[in-house]
Parts: C-alpha cells; structure tokens; sequence
C-alpha cells in the first residue's frame, strides 16, 4: 500500500531511496534530511511504503528521543552508500571493504525475526540508530544476493542525482514523474520553435 510520500521514494528500496534524499533542483543538490523533523517523516514513509519496515509506538518514541543520533547514523552511512552505489553503477566491482561495512553495521544490531501481519518481518536488535542502519545494511545485502544491483543506474538527465535500478535494461530516467516528463516537455518546445 503505497502513500503519499514528499521523498523521491523511487526505487521501493530502503537504501537506495536513503540515498536518494539528495536531490538537485535548479541546478543546486539540496539535503532532504537536513533536521530531525525532516528525517523522521522519511521513516514514516519509509513505514507507509516499505512492506518490510514495522514498528510500534514505542519504537516510534524512541525514533523521536534519539533522533540526533538516528539522523547522524544515517547521514554517514547515506555518503558511504552513495560513493559505492556510484561506483556500482559507472560498472565498478562490489568492493570487500563495503561488504565488510555493511556486515559490521548489522553486527551492531543483528536482525530477529517475527510473523506480523502474516508477513515475516526482520526486527533488529539494538540501539535505535543501529537498528534502522541494520535494515539498510540488509537491503543492500539482499540485493547484492539477487543480483540486482548490476541493474543499478543513474538517472539520463545530467542534472539529475537519483539512481534507481532498472531491471528491463531499457529504463532511462529516475522516474516520469521527476526527469522523463522535463526531457519530453524540453524536445516538444524544441520541435515547436522550428
């Protein structure tokens, strides 16, 4: 059930739409995470659309309590996973040392399991900040594991710093929505001044 969302929740991956929480208008890369308001509203729509990421009110005060500390854990590990999703979609090789980091970070807070809703969802153990670095550090994980993240791209528009993973092989832009629709609106006035 996907809601309404003010993130650029493009990829319906955890990491990936962490990363994409910089985005660039009129030229200039702006911060979508830049207060503890603004990060917690992406983990509420990270809960809204992400089928794997659950939980309750009291972990929801928690979130509120540390939130310095849960935007300063995911800030840094947003900026080591951009420069590695970067490299992995300019077809560089998955580095041992960013396994290493990704595995480290889930030691932190290593994952339970439990059947909510019908659904068997992974619920970290540990600290907060640890815990939602750990469901991170487990989507990129799994997409390592099934392969997908050699499908990993950025967006066609020069301008334009969003990846997204495109398993059709045909895809060009992050979204319709955001790029495709400019590039499309840009070659019409083109045709039209002719």
């Amino acid at each position: 059930m996907t809601k309404q969302t003010t993130f650029p929740l493009i990829s319906g991956h955890p990491s990936l739409d962490l990363v994409n929480t910089e985005i660039v208008r009129r030229g200039k890369r702006h911060d979508l995470l830049v207060s503890e308001k603004e990060m917690q509203a992406w983990l509420e729509d990270m809960r809204n659309n992400s089928p794997y990421w659950y939980w309750n009110d009291t972990l929801s005060k928690e979130i509120e309590m540390r939130g310095v500390k849960i935007l300063d854990t995911l800030l840094a590990m947003r900026v080591i996973l951009r420069k590695n999703f970067e490299d992995i979609a300019e077809q560089r090789v998955i580095t041992k040392d960013f396994i290493s980091f990704l595995e480290a970070v889930i030691e932190k807070a290593p994952l339970t399991y439990k059947v909510i809703d019908n659904k068997l969802l992974p619920i970290p153990v540990g600290e907060i900040e640890d815990g939602l670095a750990s469901l991170v550090a487990l989507d990129v994980l799994t997409l390592m594991e099934d392969s997908k993240l050699r499908a990993l791209k950025r967006c066609a528009n020069p301008d334009c710093v969003l990846l997204f993973i495109d398993e059709t092989g045909r895809r060009k832009w992050c979204s319709m929505k955001i790029c495709g629709n400019r590039k499309k609106a840009q070659v019409h006035q083109q045709r039209k001044s002719r």
